[in-house]
């Protein structure tokens, strides 16, 4: 027996996430009604993706849930946000049963990580894409942006740098490294993790920050034009991954040159890493504050007043980039086009 659209929303996403007491009426109606608490500001973001361009066509439907939801929390975190509430708008080509099982289970589950409630959307059929709105609070004022960056900051990221550029490459070109390093590289594509915990950790403490979904010379540049500021980058503090540099030194990876290896950290996007400035003063607090909640970033840069974004070597020298960043109407730069992972 087909499956109604009602029916469908019944099943798979009607208890999605935690119930929360600010929710006055979710699923069911046509439209939520929420209870903002008072002196805050509501923080919403929205993020679409879309089969064969942002994930392959036989991706896990678990970790597309969760990395449905992922995305949108990592907006959240850019703008210190507490994450409250979300909506899914969920075309389909047809009603695959299990495929839905298992992407309501991936995207409830970190709803739930998060304290998150599904209060609505939509349900169509067509290209299987998937949009969600994921809402937020912030006390009055205290919101992270962009143009909050000032000379003498200290630039951060959270996490590590290059995993989910590098699960790209191995995929699309099949390379052979280990293949526990890979599952823990695919892992970080498929299944990001978005660094809400360490937003709340760091309340107060940043003045901008942007998450890392076009790679960090794209995303932090676009940090530099809002606050009118230049930067300069430590290439040798950059953060990878065991499994990454483990691919790397691999006598396989003779297959990406040199050039790619630099460039996965800075261009490959899809990370979903935090990047944020701090005053210098506030380092040790900032730090205290990361390590008390088990929680790492590392400092790999200062906000000046120079030209632009300069990226230096280990030895002094400065390094050109041969690639920015993806951009969906320009192609995703030093992958295959069979998908871009954005």
């Amino acid at each position: 027996m087909a499956v109604s659209e009602f029916q469908l929303i019944e099943r798979y996403f009607t208890d999605a996430g935690v119930p929360r007491d600010d929710v006055v009426w979710g699923v069911g109606d046509d439209a939520a009604i929420l209870s903002l608490p008072a002196g805050h500001e509501l923080v919403v973001s929205t993020d679409t993706l879309v089969a064969g361009v942002h994930f392959f066509a036989d991706v896990d439907p678990v970790s597309l849930g969760h990395k449905a939801l992922a995305v949108n929390l990592s907006d959240l975190a850019a703008m210190g946000a507490q994450p409250a509430w979300v909506m899914l708008a969920l075309t389909l080509p047809q009603v695959d049963e299990q495929w839905l099982c298992g992407f309501s289970q991936g995207f409830s589950s970190l709803a739930c990580q998060h304290g998150v409630q599904l209060i609505g959307g939509d349900t169509t059929r067509g290209p299987l894409s998937i949009t969600v709105q994921a809402m937020g609070f912030v006390k009055q004022g205290a919101a992270w942006r962009r143009d909050a960056a000032t000379p003498g900051d200290l630039i951060y990221v959270t996490g590590t740098l290059g995993d989910a550029g590098l699960a790209l490459q191995i995929r699309e070109r099949r390379l052979p490294f280990v293949q526990h390093h890979c599952d823990e590289l695919l892992r970080r594509l498929e299944r990001p993790t978005p660094r809400n915990v360490e937003a709340l950790a760091l309340n107060g403490l940043v003045n901008a920050a942007i998450d890392l979904s076009d790679g960090l010379l794209s995303d932090l540049r676009h940090i530099l034009k809002a606050s009118e500021v230049g930067a300069e980058l430590n290439l040798a503090a950059l953060p990878l991954s065991s499994a990454f540099n483990a691919c790397q030194r691999d006598e396989c990876n003779e297959q990406l040159s040199s050039e790619l290896w630099q460039a996965l950290p800075l261009s490959a996007g899809d990370d979903y890493e935090l990047c944020f400035t701090i005053a210098a003063e506030k380092q040790d607090e900032v730090e205290q504050q990361l390590s008390q909640h088990g929680l790492i970033a590392h400092r790999i840069g200062v906000i000046d007043n120079g030209p632009g974004l300069r990226c230096v070597l280990s030895n002094g020298e400065l390094y050109q980039a041969q690639q920015s960043g993806y951009e969906h109407f320009q192609g995703a730069p030093g992958v295959d086009e069979q998908v871009n992972e954005r």
